[in-house]
């Protein structure tokens, strides 16, 4: 009798998109005509986009690769037995180059097992920080945190740590952990492979969250954009309700935490936190006005911690091996690991998992094998859409924090977008200020305005119109942005604008800058 089969597909949207749901039913009818009973486990995925849709075999313990597959490929594969002489054969997926060089914290279950099996979750870790949390004191949890050097992966960095200690000494009676899910940066899609991967781990970091600073309520505020992830993570916590781990009486500690999923409209601004809680609360997504910080009065007016979803994910394996485990990672004062997301003109695109400090060029030519053109990288932007846009010659940057700070630009959500030399950076820039006039919220006048102005102002220099007084209006209206803005969606803005006239400033037909010579703002 012919052995049972087990094969394994990812179910993530990437994955999707190229076609693994027809791969899928292609494998299932194959296994009906070769007669044999086949286990097909839909997983998350592993990274590696550029080998979607990758489908494993397990063999001796062991995980075996072929990709990318399409459904013309899958007679041979059952022809040949799944052979590593198949031409598609990748061999043992761990051993491959791009997944020995990772270290994979979050995103260790992702690929592995399918997103929606609880035993497998706990077989392979889940649950381990959780159960540490419940033998701690909130206090315990919030210090054990704060040693860890946790910052925030949303953006700005701040200590999540010290976040969390200022709404556990605040009193009320109720107090919320939103998740912000609402990623929208260009080149990111970190947030998504998680919740559609793994969504366990983004579930347990929120419910120790909760123990550490008394909420007993929780919302994951996940863009409309991400129907598979919404559908997963809504399954994920109906499982999670059903076996006793979320609700009430948390795996039998008698404490409690309840988890409702929003959906967001669309908006970018909403990924800033405060207008993220003003769209919660049924209102216009608009900013807030700080202080008061949500911290102390956030959702509903009530003390609120709001964490991306890789800040929260990251807190289980704090928990469960320590903290001193977690700040042995990295470099300076960013700890533990990112995941770094290469995109645009990239020839392996994916998502990286690796402690902070490898370098732009360590991760675009060694990890990510160069442009997919073969032409000269020219410039890649960091952060998102207000992420500065950084030279050829500056690619040994380390990626951490503060390097980054220094050098005029920001890590963001770790979205890495390549461009070769073929790209027009006076346009990237007027397409800088068009995306801030398209997606303000409209409050404050320096954004809703200055963005507009900035937009017509770069159109005239692209037309050659009295580009010096022009370009000398572009910075005054970056500055005007900088400082006067309520958010960041108004007052990073003009990063990508400025970054891309100081390293570029041939692109607007005027003179590059000579020596110390340096763009306003």
């Amino acid at each position: 009798m012919t052995e049972p089969l087990t094969l394994f597909l990812p179910r993530d949207a990437a994955a999707r998109s190229v076609g693994a749901d027809d791969v899928a039913e292609r494998l299932q009818a194959a296994a009906r005509q070769h007669g044999r009973d086949l286990t097909l486990v839909r997983t998350g995925s592993r990274g590696m986009l550029w080998l979607e849709p990758l489908l494993e075999i397990e063999r001796d313990g062991v995980r075996h690769g072929f990709g990318p597959v399409d459904t013309a490929d899958v007679e041979r594969l059952f022809g040949q037995d799944f052979a590593d002489t198949h031409p598609l054969a990748l061999g043992a997926i761990e051993a491959l180059d791009w997944m020995q060089a990772q270290t994979r914290l979050l995103y260790r279950r992702c690929g592995v097992i399918d997103p929606l099996d609880l035993d497998a979750f706990e077989r392979e870790g889940g649950l381990a920080g959780l159960r540490a949390a419940l033998d701690q004191a909130p206090a315990g949890i919030i210090e054990t945190v704060t040693a860890s050097g946790l910052r925030g992966r949303g953006g700005a960095g701040f200590p999540a740590g010290i976040k969390w200690k200022t709404a556990a000494g605040a009193v009320a009676d109720q107090k919320y952990i939103c998740c912000n899910a609402d990623e929208g940066d260009s080149g990111t899609f970190a947030d998504r492979m998680l919740m559609e991967g793994d969504p366990g781990l983004l579930i347990e970091g929120m419910v120790i969250a909760g123990l550490a600073v008394g909420a007993t309520q929780g919302f994951i505020y996940l863009r409309s954009e991400y129907p598979d992830a919404i559908a997963t993570m809504r399954a994920a916590i109906a499982a999670w309700q059903a076996r006793g781990w979320l609700g009430y009486d948390i795996l039998g500690s008698g404490k409690s935490f309840h988890l409702t999923l929003r959906r967001g409209a669309g908006s970018y601004v909403c990924g800033e936190e405060s207008a993220m809680l003003e769209s919660l609360e049924g209102k216009r997504g608009q900013v807030r006005v700080k202080p008061p910080i949500p911290a102390i009065s956030g959702l509903f007016g009530q003390p609120t911690i709001v964490n991306n979803v890789l800040t929260l994910a990251s807190v289980p394996d704090i928990l469960a091996n320590g903290a001193e485990a977690y700040q042995a990672l990295g470099r300076e004062r960013s700890r533990g690991t990112q995941a770094f997301q290469l995109a645009g003109n990239i020839k392996h695109g994916g998502l990286f998992e690796a402690p902070f400090g490898l370098s732009l060029r360590e991760l675009i030519e060694t990890h990510g094998g160069g442009t997919l053109s073969g032409r000269p990288v020219r410039a890649v932007q960091v952060g998102g859409p207000l992420g500065a846009y950084l030279p050829a010659s500056m690619l040994d940057l380390p990626l951490e924090y503060e390097a980054f700070a220094e050098a005029g630009a920001m890590l963001g959500h770790g979205g890495i977008v390549v461009f070769d030399d073929t790209v027009d950076m006076a346009r990237q820039a007027e397409f800088a200020m068009e995306f801030c006039a398209e997606e303000s919220c409209g409050k404050c006048t320096p954004c809703r305005i200055g963005s507009v102005r900035g937009a017509e102002t770069l159109a005239k220099v692209r037309r050659g119109e009295n580009v010096e007084a022009n370009l000398a209006l572009v910075e005054e209206v970056c500055t005007l942005l900088t400082d006067g803005s309520l958010c960041a969606m108004g007052g990073l803005t003009p990063m990508p604008v400025l970054s891309a006239l100081r390293h570029f400033r041939e692109d607007f037909g005027t003179a590059p800058l000579q020596g110390d010579e340096t763009v306003v703002g």
